[in-house]
């Protein structure tokens, strides 16, 4: 039964500030955890790899490579895996790119109807904790071997920082101090991020790190994508501060990028860093 605009009554109901839950009671097949797969092997379908963030002075940048993999076939070139969530936060994925897609517009959702309900925003602690429950449901088919690993940032107006916060499969958020990288190139990502991070970073440097952080990680991991001038892809940049989310224009990541590829001409393995200091 529908009212005179053809809404079902349960959209005109006082109910939970969480979209989650209002599709846990009246859609539940449209969750994630009501979608898993049969028995067997999971399915050969596109994987994102590489994303990572880090904290500079007033503000968190998330960036990532623009690939996606299935199998040993590249299946996207131009992926776009660092999304907006809110004015204040923003989001990347790794794992299995068209569930993942899902969960980053199911969690946008989420926070926007927690602020109709609400009248206000959703603390960034709390951004964090709902991300987890979206990632939760989607537990039995990451099981199947379906998963998707969000990083997620934001910019906290209440406390004056930024925070990074990392999760599993089940959806256990854990804040990340400094920085943080995911996916299948992670561990070369991180291991720039270390050699090259300093809190004191200005926002150029920081996304020059960045830009040499992926650069490792698609040198030593097969499904990272690397930049290519030739068709003009270059990773995706993201910066939160006090005055919100934007992304970075593509000329000034393709500079800085352009620049760190002809450094590397000299020096393949990258900058390095000092024995002291």
């Amino acid at each position: 039964m529908t009212d005179e605009q053809g809404l079902p009554p349960e959209f005109f109901e006082a109910g939970t500030p969480s979209f989650v839950d209002f599709l846990r009671q009246n859609s539940p097949g449209l969750l994630p955890v009501n979608r898993a797969p049969g028995a067997g092997t999971a399915p050969d379908v596109p994987h994102g790899t590489t994303i990572l963030a880090l904290t500079f002075p007033g503000g968190v940048m998330m960036a990532g490579d623009r690939r996606a993999t299935s199998g040993n076939r590249i299946a996207y070139r131009e992926l776009e895996k660092v999304q907006r969530a809110d004015e204040h936060s923003v989001v990347a994925f790794a794992g299995t790119v068209g569930l993942a897609l899902d969960m980053v517009r199911l969690f946008q959702v989420e926070l926007e109807h927690y602020e109709k309900m609400e009248t206000v925003p959703l603390s960034l602690p709390g951004k964090a904790r709902r991300l987890g429950a979206v990632i939760q449901a989607n537990l039995a088919m990451a099981m199947q071997g379906l998963a998707v690993v969000p990083l997620f940032a934001g910019y906290d107006p209440d406390a004056g920082d930024a925070r990074i916060y990392t999760y599993d499969i089940t959806g256990a958020p854990q804040e990340a101090r400094d920085f943080h990288a995911d996916g299948s190139g992670s561990p070369y990502a991180l291991g720039a991020l270390k050699k090259l991070y300093r809190r004191d970073l200005s926002l150029e440097d920081a996304a020059t790190v960045c830009v040499h952080a992926l650069y490792d990680a698609a040198d030593d991991d097969s499904a990272t994508g690397g930049p290519d001038p030739s068709r003009r892809i270059y990773p995706t940049i993201a910066v939160v501060t006090e005055d919100g989310f934007r992304l970075l224009p593509d000329d000034e990541v393709a500079a800085i990028t352009t620049e760190v590829m002809d450094a590397r001409m000299s020096s393949p393995g990258g900058p390095v860093a000092p024995l002291r200091g």
